[in-house]
Parts: C-alpha cells; structure tokens; sequence
C-alpha cells in the first residue's frame, strides 16, 4: 500500500517555470545566453582540437586546459538546449526521469569543473616550485589518474542527490521555478520532508567547494612566495603571467557560483527570484564561454596555435 502511494505521489513529469515574472521577456533573455553558447561550443571544441593536433601544446597545463573545456561545453549543453525551447517554444515539459538525469549531469560536471580548476592550480605550483621535475611529476598516467580521480569523486558525491529526489512525495503540483533541474528546485515542489536534501547538498558544498578552494589558495600561496623571491622582476613576470588565464578562470567560475549558493541558503528573500534564475544560468554559462576567451589572449602558446592552424588552413586552401 505505501508503494502504491509512493508512485502515486510521482510525477510522470516536471513543468519548468522559465524566469518567473519576465514570461514576456524570455525572447530578449534568450538572445545573449543563444550568443553566448554558440560562443561556448565553438571555442571550447576550437581549444580541445587544437590541444589535441599542436605539439607544441601536450603538455599537462593544456591536458588540463582540455579536460576543462570538454568539461564545460558538456555541462552548458545538458542546460541551454532545453531553456531555449522554453523561450522560444514554450516547451516546458521534462520527464520525471530526464529531470533526475539533468539535475544528476549538471551537479556532476559543476563540482568536476570545481575539480578541474584545483588540478590547474597544482599543476601552476610543480611548474613554478619545481620545475627541474615538472615533467617527472606530471606525467600522462598521473594526469589521467588525477583526472580519473575528479571524474570519480564528482559522481559518487552527486549520485544521492538523485535517490534522494526521487523518493521525495510531490503533492505540491509539478511547477519547477527555473528554467533546469536543479537539486534544491526539485526538492522545494516536494511536500515531504526535504531537510536530509539541504544537509546533503551543504555538505555536498563544502567536500567540493571548500576542498577545492582551500587547495588553490594554498597552491598560489606557495606560488606567491617562490615568485617573490625571484631575484630579477623579469622572471618574477614571467613565472606569475602563466597563472594569469587560470586566475581569471577561477573567478568567473566562482563569483557566481559563491553568489547562487550564499543567497540561496541565507539571504534569498531579499533578492527577486528572477535575479537567482539568471545569475544560476550565468553560473552555468559564463565560465564555458569566458575560458576559451581568456586563455585565447592570455596565453602565448594558444594565440600562436591558432595563427598556426589558420596559416596553414589558408595555404592548404590555396
């Protein structure tokens, strides 16, 4: 009996809200997110080719710089696709089942980009503290088990996520207030008891997002003290604009995710709940469509990959 009224408490599917409060605007919200995903998906399969075709570029900074973009582009595609249809076609309709696999891949590949810029900044810190034994340190099958390692910490520490959701009773209706399946989203159209989820979820945060954090700011905190004691202020130059592309990388990925997950939890009823959708979205959007641009200007190695490739593009078509 209590089976039955578990499945009957089931949705066969979930009713994704949009922006609450700007319906009207969902075709000029669309625009700059549709601009910025094609910019994504272009630049992050351009870095990932590139990676992979220039010798010049096997080294593990770009191994990880790969990892990173495959990372991003999949994760703004489990995401934008969707919320297009919702602007432009009012399709708003998710299967149960393909909402628990979004909230599932869009967790995952969060807290894997999370991983990824942790593994950059180690790789920052054995290229400046140690670079006699950068390429001893860093071989492929350590960067592939550490990869490994991210990718496998990422899934297991996610997969409750969605038993957990999946077993909650849904008699609040089917509205979902976003325009994806997001863990806390799904959870809130519950009307059983969802306080295991935020426990869950905050713990969730600080294994990752804490973990991570405290590593990359240990790393450059070591970083920091080899470069100051650099003698000459041209290496002192050269050593700390390797970590330029990877600064700017961890603030774009972080501003926003800091701002989603603090007014989230403590100070949400201050801010309009179009405000959290949108900066959400961003946090899923802008790092995927910044990073390509970024390590584009700021690295030496990947502007001249690039007049590379073009050069010899034009001369194979002449």
């Amino acid at each position: 009996m209590s089976g039955a009224n578990s499945s009957s408490l089931t949705p066969g599917f979930f009713i994704l809200n949009g922006v609450p409060g700007l319906e009207a605007a969902h075709i000029w919200i669309s625009l700059p997110f549709c601009f910025m995903y094609i910019i994504a998906v272009v630049g992050n399969c351009g870095l990932i080719y590139l990676i992979s075709h220039e010798e010049a570029l096997h080294q593990p900074m770009y191994y990880f710089l790969a990892l990173l973009s495959f990372t991003d582009v999949t994760l703004c595609t489990t995401t934008v696709p969707n919320m297009l249809c919702i602007f432009w076609f009012n399709l708003k309709d998710i299967d149960f089942n393909a909402c628990l696999v979004q909230m599932f891949f869009v967790h995952m590949l969060t807290a894997m980009e999370s991983g990824v810029l942790m593994l950059m900044a180690l790789d920052r810190y054995v290229a400046i503290c140690y670079p006699l034994h950068y390429s001893a340190i860093l071989t492929n099958p350590v960067i592939a088990k550490a990869g490994l390692a991210t990718f496998l910490r990422s899934v297991m520490l996610i997969i409750p996520f969605t038993f957990l959701t999946k077993h909650l009773p849904y008699c609040r209706g089917n509205f979902i207030l976003h325009t994806y399946c997001d863990h806390m989203s799904v959870a809130k159209v519950s009307c059983g008891n969802v306080k295991v989820n935020a426990i869950y979820g905050l713990m969730v945060a600080l294994l990752i997002g804490v973990f991570d954090i405290c590593c990359i700011t240990v790393s450059y905190t070591m970083i920091l003290r080899v470069v100051v004691s650099l003698s000459s202020a041209d290496a002192r130059h050269k050593a700390f604009s390797t970590c330029t592309s990877h600064i700017c990388a961890i603030v774009i990925t972080y501003i926003p995710a800091f701002f989603t997950f603090f007014t989230h939890r403590f100070g949400g009823h201050n801010i309009p709940h179009h405000i959290h959708i949108i900066v959400a979205n961003l946090y899923l959007l802008l790092p995927p469509t910044m990073n390509p641009i970024v390590y584009g200007i700021k690295t030496k190695q990947i502007r001249e990959g690039v007049i590379k490739f073009l050069l010899r593009d034009k001369t194979g078509f002449a």
